[in-house]
């Protein structure tokens, strides 16, 4: 066997291993796709064993030791888990169906440390608005492309935004908690980057008080309470 021979032969399994890897690094991102896909507001990193928080044996405890959005995002970060069989019992398609589906108070949050993106986001603001209140919390509700999991809609998502030093930040996001982004000088700058994000187009945001339904009032019904001195 001459030497051309061998260094063909060397070369032709040169060439098979690479496409072997680049097929094999091909498979595993399909793979984290599909996984990325079938959990749309669920934990994208896992949870930050060695982040430290301020640890509390109760939620009265936290809010006594607790002082900024820090501490209870060191908090979510250490703990917080992503309960997607709860997302999907939450959904649009369940909630139309059962309006006696609740989201957990802080003080449930806390005992079972885990839960859907509007439970994160209540648990973050009513802590913050007890412990920092200043820093006026609110919720931020996005609005994506519906998506549809195991025969339910997906569409809303929820995350905290709050003020320092005349920037905005954000942060109780289930897709990355114990990430706080910013600062931004507006939520438009921000819902570009997290559109990108994403990956998801998103329709509409709104920034809130409370996650909950606002009922709307007919229009004369509101005329006249303007009206009124």
């Amino acid at each position: 066997m001459n030497k051309k021979n061998v260094g063909a032969r060397g070369g032709n399994r040169i060439r098979y291993g690479l496409v072997f890897f680049a097929f094999f690094l091909l498979a595993g991102e399909v793979n984290i796709l599909h996984g990325a896909e079938s959990s749309p507001n669920g934990r994208e990193y896992p949870p930050h064993s060695t982040a430290a928080f301020k640890a509390a044996g109760s939620y009265e405890d936290a809010l006594q030791i607790w002082k900024t959005s820090e501490d209870i995002n060191r908090w979510i970060a250490d703990t917080f888990s992503y309960d997607m069989k709860r997302a999907l019992q939450l959904s649009e398609t369940q909630r139309a169906k059962d309006e006696k589906l609740f989201i957990y108070d802080p003080y449930a949050f806390f005992e079972t440390k885990s839960g859907m993106c509007v439970d994160l986001s209540r648990f973050a603001l009513e802590t913050l608005r007890r412990i920092d209140p200043a820093c006026n919390p609110k919720y931020l509700m996005i609005e994506f492309d519906p998506k549809e999991i195991e025969g339910n809609v997906l569409r809303l998502h929820w995350l905290v935004s709050f003020r320092r030093d005349g920037k905005i930040y954000f942060f109780a996001d289930s897709n990355r908690p114990g990430h706080i982004a910013g600062p931004y000088n507006n939520v438009q700058v921000f819902m570009n980057d997290y559109e990108q994000y994403r990956g998801r187009k998103i329709v509409a945001f709104r920034e809130l008080d409370s996650y909950r339904k606002q009922q709307r009032t007919p229009a004369r019904k509101r005329q006249a309470q303007e009206k009124k001195p």
